[in-house]
């Protein structure tokens, strides 16, 4: 079943570094998967095996148990004894040897030198049977070779890998193999070295760019570990990959649009490629008034067609830019780590249920019940505590097996921004002071970006409680959790990008909760379907006016969505008699103190002088004109 390259020491012939070919000269067996099926058996420790768990030996606390495998019926399912682990932790990521760099070193964090610890790891790895997984970062046409490395008994982790970059087959693997990026896998290093906690080390080796993951939740490494490296290759080729989902729609009558929706996690790009949530009898909940308890429904007979084309990575090199005034984008992945948590009961959401209860080929789901034999059903959470669900159940997509995928390049029509926002009162005022749809002038839309909040109640992260309702950075473009460089030079990148690409029209739509109403995602929704029917035609149309604060930049005097009018308090908040202008305003200071806090650490020396522009205006409390004016844009 397994291909053993270590008697042929095929990476001999590979561009790699001496200390990694000598890793593979001390371990007893190095794995080069033939077939992805092989991989799925290794994940459950042999071809005959339901159950695997995958643990270590850790000196002073015996065998620990990382994960439990269960081969399912529709694939395998992960699950982690250590609720931590679940999702990503916010601070796992640190560097070393990047010159350029504001993120903490590891120095920094650790106090000491890092060399030591790789070696270590190359030591750890040496001891143990190996599987190697050669992949393209960015996608086999526009992407960078690169490798993963991890013990045998980690397969799982190998898999997600392969699944999510995508493999480089054996029969396509040149004798030169030149890697630009290693992704190494040790973790018991966790326990070892790090107090249990997830840390991933990305360290820059003459030309590699390596990712050192302690840990085996794929969020941080597998999958923004590679985002990682992109960003810093990017970065060298003056392009970046915005973290965002993009959808082609379809209207009934045949028109068509495209939306690229950008934000922190948990800001709705997932949920901007799923059809809209309806109610038994086919309406839409438009929301629920978190004082009152009313809810108001839209009746929307006939919904777009969706063609998905990014879920969260989308490429936007240089090499398929057309210079027309729009962005144009690609996928910068194989397969897509879909978060599942709003997904509670049978029937939410029937494309996703069809695809992952009887899918083409084994699935990988993460944080959710499983059984040997039985199918893996994707509203059945793993449980955090008892009645207490994992906000983070995933499941790993890979594009063929998704309905009406559309391959990239593709250009943008709408460039959307999304923003978590926690329920507004006047006896409660917060930063949920925002309605279905506003429209950004261009710099406006690269100021958000810059601050990108992370939102309220964000599920990807380790955040509960209070500090669910805090306001708190992502940062450039909500993708600086996961970059390695300076703040300052992915700011300009982005600013470049819209400043060529003002064709492309800017929105943001928030989710959860609209003032006092908990809306969930059916803003976004609601929304996508209003502006494919509306198609080309100019905002201007609309009526719009200001928003009562500038970081709102416009909104509309009131939407139809096929004849049906929208009430106006879920555009302009302050309609609602839960918030008014009081609550409204109590609210737009703590946005508008954050914006200023956080726009501070970009004020440098080498940020574009029209970037500096755009912030002193908002600092100088600038109109929306005043935003509209240092960049026109189209309306």
């Amino acid at each position: 079943m397994e291909n053993i390259i270590i008697q042929e020491k095929e990476w001999k012939h590979w561009h790699i570094s001496d200390d990694l070919k000598a890793l593979f000269e001390k371990s007893s067996n190095v794995i080069l998967p033939d077939t992805r099926d092989e991989l799925i058996d290794l994940s459950v420790g042999g071809k005959g095996n339901k159950t695997y768990k995958v643990g270590y030996e850790i000196e002073g606390k015996g065998f620990v148990v990382e994960a439990d495998v269960v081969r399912c019926k529709n694939g395998i399912a992960i699950n982690y004894p250590d609720p931590y682990m679940r999702r990503r932790d916010p601070n796992c990521m640190v560097v070393n040897n990047i010159e350029m760099t504001d993120k903490i070193t590891y120095k920094e964090r650790f106090k000491n030198d890092f060399e030591q610890v790789r070696n270590q790891t190359f030591e750890w790895l040496s001891k143990n049977e190996l599987i190697l997984i050669p992949f393209m970062a960015g996608g086999q046409e526009y992407g960078y070779p690169a490798l993963m490395v991890a013990p045998k008994n980690a397969a799982f982790f190998a898999a997600s890998i392969y699944d999510l970059q995508g493999v480089i087959p054996n029969d396509r693997l040149r004798k030169d193999f030149e890697p630009r990026a290693v992704i190494y896998v040790a973790p018991p290093f966790r326990h070892i070295l790090f107090e249990g906690k997830q840390v991933v080390v990305h360290n820059q080796q003459g030309n590699v760019h390596e990712v050192f993951s302690y840990n085996l939740y794929p969020g941080p490494s597998a999958k923004k570990g590679v985002y990682g490296v992109l960003l810093a290759l990017g970065l060298k080729e003056d392009f970046v990959t915005v973290h965002a989902s993009t959808v082609n729609i379809t209207t009934p009558y045949d028109n068509d649009i495209s939306i690229l929706h950008e934000g922190a996690s948990g800001s709705g790009k997932s949920e901007m490629l799923e059809y809209a949530h309806r109610e038994e009898d086919g309406r839409l909940l438009l929301g629920r008034n978190v004082v009152t308890g009313e809810e108001k429904y839209l009746a929307l007979q006939q919904g777009c067609k969706l063609q998905p084309v990014t879920d969260d990575m989308a490429l936007c090199h240089t090499s398929f830019q057309k210079g027309n005034g729009k962005l144009t984008v690609a996928d910068a992945e194989n397969s897509w780590f879909v978060r599942i948590d709003h997904i509670k009961k049978y029937g939410t959401d029937p494309n996703l249920e069809l695809v992952t209860t009887n899918p083409k080929e084994p699935l990988i789901f993460f944080n959710l019940e499983a059984h040997p034999d039985a199918t893996c059903l994707i509203w059945e959470h793993t449980e955090d505590a008892p009645g207490k669900k994992c906000p983070n159940p995933r499941i790993i997509i890979p594009r063929d097996q998704i309905k009406n995928i559309q391959d990239g390049p593709i250009e943008i029509d709408y460039r959307s921004f999304g923003l978590r926002t926690p329920p507004c009162t006047k006896e409660h005022p917060s930063y949920g002071i925002f309605g279905m749809l506003h429209i950004l002038p261009p710099a406006l839309a690269w100021l958000w970006r810059l601050v990108a909040p992370r939102g309220f109640g964000n599920p990807s992260i380790t955040s509960t409680g209070k500090d669910a309702f805090k306001l708190e950075s992502e940062g450039v473009g909500s993708f600086w959790p996961f970059a390695t460089g300076k703040r300052v030079d992915l700011a300009n990148i982005l600013l470049e990008q819209f400043m060529n690409t003002t064709k492309t029209r800017n929105i943001l739509i928030p989710n959860q909760h609209i003032g006092s109403w908990e809306v969930g995602f059916m803003a976004e929704w609601v929304i996508r379907e209003y502006l494919a029917r509306r198609g080309q035609a100019s905002f201007r149309k609309l009526n719009l006016k200001p928003a009562r604060h500038p970081l709102g930049g416009y909104i509309p005097e009131n939407i139809h969505v096929e004849g049906t009018p929208l009430s106006k308090k879920f555009f302009d908040v302050t309609k609602q008699p839960q918030i008014e202008e009081e609550g409204y305003d109590k609210g737009a200071k703590m946005l508008e103190e954050f914006f200023k806090k956080e726009l501070q650490l970009y004020l440098k020396s080498d940020l574009h002088p029209l970037g500096k522009a755009i912030i002193l205006c908002c600092m100088d409390n600038g109109t929306v004109d005043d935003y509209e004016k240092l960049i026109p844009g189209a309306y």
